[in-house]
């Protein structure tokens, strides 16, 4: 590989986890789409940096640019507590306001200046290595390399001074404030480290990658695990792996890294939504089968229970007149069989010693409706699950 290509993949690394660790949040607290709104509206804050020291160089531009992102979050945070609309609305009506206006001050004071697709909306990681960060005139590397590392270093610091905070404003902001300290300013430094590392990574990647990159990863771990230390690592895993892999994806196919990158993410991410172990469609579905079964079940022993008349209970009763299917019929059998809460005598079922019991318990619970829960009488009773 040669220079370019490590400092890419490198740049592209290090913005999907300084991206990751806010984005995290974010999902948590239910403001995913917060972060496009940011990505966008930053717009005004550019311009009029832009304007005021004419060079794209200057610090003033991300300073500007974070402090306009942070005007869409208090503005978002307004409207929705007017309680008049909700939190999405909010959202789509404040962040094409401010892009509009940049838009409009770039075509009013800047008419030579091309606002181009890959520019503005995708970015172009390729173009980050010639942009060099020059100090004493030695060459130190790619100025978004060192942006964002600054960043990245910056919002680890954060994180590690104020995880407890974080953690409890985020599930519990009712709890946050009676230990003593506000939720809102939490809440508000979030966003504004969400605000700044948009910023940086605005430039090198562009909006759409940076909102993809903050809630992408977070979304995907969310699906693996309730712990969050564990969501963070993932989500930062997630993240540099769909970097390292988009950039390769793109080198393969000859096209926009930050479309490629954003492509992988969403692929991890269908492909934990499909095969997550207790999350993914594939295990809910599993899942509501076997509880239907597990109800059927219930349903047949509790008919046991209720009758001591053979025509009752003869393996027939069942498709005749509890109108279950042959296959359906066949699945609670076996399932009551193989977990030992019936027995056969001339095709005449009877409750064994276990399903008396079982079922016994069963009866008091729907009766009582006491704090044992029906789940807990299951994983007691039976062998396997379904």
């Amino acid at each position: 590989m040669s220079n370019a290509q490590i400092e890419i993949q490198l740049i592209a690394s290090l913005v999907a986890v300084a991206c990751a660790i806010p984005g995290t949040f974010l999902v948590l607290r239910k403001m995913a789409m917060i972060s496009d709104a940011i990505s966008h509206s930053i717009l005004p804050g550019i311009v009029i940096g832009f304007f005021i020291t004419q060079d794209l160089n200057s610090p003033l531009l991300i300073l500007l640019a974070a402090l306009t992102g942070i005007i869409t979050v208090v503005l978002v945070e307004y409207i929705q507590k007017t309680g008049l609309v909700k939190e999405d609305t909010a959202i789509g009506l404040v962040f094409p306001i401010l892009f509009s206006i940049g838009v409009i001050m770039i075509a009013k004071n800047a008419n030579d200046v091309h606002l181009d697709v890959d520019a503005v909306l995708l970015g172009e990681l390729a173009f980050a290595p010639f942009d060099r960060l020059i100090i004493g005139g030695a060459d130190v590397g790619p100025k978004s390399l060192w942006i964002i590392g600054c960043i990245l270093i910056i919002t680890v610091g954060l994180l590690m001074a104020f995880f407890k905070e974080l953690k409890i404003s985020t599930f519990d902001a009712g709890l946050a404030a009676s230990l003593g300290f506000s939720p809102s300013i939490i809440h508000y430094g979030l966003m504004t480290v969400s605000s700044v590392t948009t910023v940086g990574a605005f430039d090198a990647v562009g909006a759409i990658l940076v909102v993809a990159l903050m809630i992408s990863p977070a979304a995907t771990a969310y699906l693996l695990t309730n712990n969050l230390k564990r969501m963070l690592i993932y989500s930062i895993g997630f993240g540099v792996f769909s970097a390292i892999a988009g950039y390769w994806l793109a080198h393969w196919l000859d096209a926009s890294i930050a479309g490629s990158i954003t492509t992988m993410l969403g692929l991890l991410f269908l492909a934990v939504y499909l095969f997550a172990p207790s999350r993914g469609v594939i295990a809910v579905m599993y899942r509501e089968k076997q509880q239907r079964t597990e109800v059927s079940l219930l349903t047949f022993l509790l008919h046991l229970k209720n009758h001591t008349e053979e025509s009752e209970r003869h393996v027939n009763h069942l498709n005749e007149h509890i109108n279950w299917q042959k296959v359906r019929s066949k699945t609670v059998l076996d399932l009551a069989l193989k977990n030992n809460m019936i027995k056969f005598d001339k095709n005449i079922v009877s409750l064994t010693e276990k399903g008396e019991e079982f079922t016994s318990q069963a009866i008091d619970y729907i009766i009582t409706n006491q704090d044992s829960k029906i789940e807990h009488m299951k994983d007691d009773f039976f062998l396997f699950r379904g």
